[in-house]
């Protein structure tokens, strides 16, 4: 089956997202390492976490390439949990905008090219139906 371009750029936004939380996990270990965290069971089960995390939008990156759909699906899971965050970071006590548009911005673009690649794929699909 071949991938639609769209599907090749959501996958690119993906996997870019996924190094990002891998980044994530490098300064959670320093912070943990350099003992600047509360609690050290707490931040190693945080560390475990955001790993998983990192490890599965890696696998929804690879699943997208590939054309796999549960790889779009769990792609667009993702981007609204992103979502969810960039607007708890928008609002509230302690906002900080800056930093939830930062998360919105590339959330919304792969929101977008992912629900184009599943509407790419269904087109290709044998016995899909026809506009």
């Amino acid at each position: 089956m071949r991938t639609h371009i769209v599907a090749r750029f959501a996958a690119i936004v993906l996997g870019l997202q996924g190094l990002a939380i891998l980044a994530l996990v490098v300064w959670q270990i320093w912070a943990l390492v350099a003992g600047d965290t509360g609690s050290f069971e707490s931040a190693v089960a945080l560390v475990v976490l955001t790993a998983v995390g990192a490890v599965a939008v890696l696998a929804f990156a690879v699943a997208t390439w590939r054309g796999q759909s549960w790889g779009r699906s769990g792609g667009i899971v993702t981007q609204l949990l992103i979502l969810a965050v960039a607007i708890g970071a928008m609002t509230g006590a302690y906002a900080e905008p800056a930093i939830g548009f930062a998360l919105a911005v590339p959330a919304v673009a792969a929101l977008v090219l992912l629900v184009l690649a599943v509407r790419a794929a269904g087109r290709r699909a044998p016995g899909a139906a026809s506009e």
